[in-house]
């Protein structure tokens, strides 16, 4: 086996262990925060044991970094219980349209012709989400997970301009942040049946900090584009688990405006390069 296949299997099973997020969260009957609580712990735990990661630079971005995956994680495991696994994953995946729009201002690079192009057609893709759903929860879970992306495209930029630095001091310590800062909303409520506390284990240990793993290693062998090409993977098997093995359906026009968004994406990344090529994974 090449080094480059090598590379691309260990990206892809990455991303294959990150689309199993949706069908764990699905799955539990625990509340949203408590489901973050023991995932962002678990996985904190794991990722201290795999990494040994040393603090960066208390820096301003570095912190930052911090704060917005925690905040990424928080946001992810809300929207993924207030909507479909399918919304939740594609709205989260725009947040490189916003590293897109953003990257002039906060790291005063080009924005070109194609970039405008990839982000009006991504939008028009978004804003089918939104058409002719009327729920009694109205749009929370969409609007927590384009949160979730905009936390995701902080984290983004703030590793870009640290250049990379870090990354995997800013997964680990984010993961402990978000478990310190959800303790309190959850601390009277800590108590887990054995299934739950195997599917949340698994969550951080395996969808979480494993894959984290798997796609560091990867990395080492494998361009940016492809990682970035092999890793929409996640945003397409997540909802395929969760209509395998749940039964959620997803309507046609959120499949149509996540095929929009991706491919915009998809067509981005061949043209010039992935945006956001430095980054981990948002969820």
């Amino acid at each position: 086996m090449t080094s480059e296949r090598r590379g691309i299997l260990l990206v892809a099973a990455a991303a294959l262990l990150w689309s199993t997020g949706g069908i764990g969260i699905k799955f539990l009957a625990e509340p949203p925060l408590k489901i973050a609580f023991y995932r962002s712990a678990t996985a904190a735990v794991a990722l201290l044991l795999l990494f040994r990661p040393r603090i960066w630079r208390w820096t301003p971005a570095f912190l930052i970094g911090i704060g917005s995956y925690a905040a990424c994680l928080t946001t992810f495991v809300l929207a993924t219980k207030w909507t479909s696994a399918a919304n939740a994953i594609f709205l989260q995946y725009c947040g490189v349209v916003w590293v897109l729009l953003l990257s002039p201002l906060v790291l005063r690079e080009p924005f070109r012709r194609r970039d405008a192009v990839a982000v009006a057609i991504a939008f028009c893709g978004m804003l089918l989400f939104f058409v002719g759903r009327f729920e009694s929860r109205g749009f929370a879970g969409e609007l927590s997970a384009l949160a979730s992306s905009v936390f995701f495209a902080i984290l983004v930029l703030a590793l870009r301009r640290e250049r990379g630095g870090g990354a995997e001091a800013v997964v680990t310590y984010g993961n402990v942040l978000a478990a310190l800062a959800l303790f309190p909303w959850v601390r009277g409520d800590l108590a887990v049946t054995a299934v739950s506390a195997a599917v949340l284990t698994f969550l951080g240990v395996v969808q979480i900090a494993g894959a984290y793993a798997l796609f560091v290693h990867g990395l080492r062998y494998v361009t940016a584009t492809q990682a970035a090409l092999v890793g929409m993977l996640e945003p397409i098997a997540n909802p395929v688990w969760v209509f395998l093995f749940l039964g959620e359906r997803p309507g046609a026009l959120s499949l149509l405006g996540g095929a929009i968004v991706l491919g915009a994406i998809g067509w981005r990344t061949l043209s010039a390069g992935p945006p956001a090529s430095e980054a981990a994974p948002p969820d």
